[in-house]
């Protein structure tokens, strides 16, 4: 499965996350958001999305365990050219994402066909 995890940078970045090398992703507070991050499995992968002024795909990060309670351990992957949600709204594609549609979930899953264009720049 693939999830886009959103993460204001002021707070925690993907930069980071590179520099910690793992973390434990906890804070989830919407109900949405937590049934989705209670779902992230082993080996999946991780959009990370930086909101504030980047409002950008800036990484790839995996989950390391299943999640347990609120909370899940991920490390970074690689960063990616960033991928604005300007980009992600322009795509017809994307216009049933949850990205799109709900702007306040920072859980989401990413269906399987909108992974590379969400990861990788034009």
């Amino acid at each position: 499965m693939k999830w886009l995890f959103k993460t204001e940078p002021t707070d925690y970045s993907f930069h980071r996350l590179r520099r910690d090398g793992k973390t434990l992703w906890t804070g989830v507070k919407n109900a949405a958001a937590l049934k989705h991050l209670r779902e992230v499995k082993k080996g999946d992968e991780i959009a990370i999305y930086h909101t504030g002024s980047e409002k950008s795909v800036v990484g790839i990060a995996r989950a390391l365990a299943d999640a347990k309670g609120d909370a899940v351990q991920i490390a970074p992957v690689k960063p990616v050219l960033p991928v604005s949600l300007a980009s992600i709204k322009a795509n017809p594609r994307f216009k049933d994402f949850a990205l799109v549609r709900i702007g306040r979930l920072s859980v989401m899953p990413v269906p399987e066909g909108l992974w590379k264009s969400l990861t990788e720049s034009d």
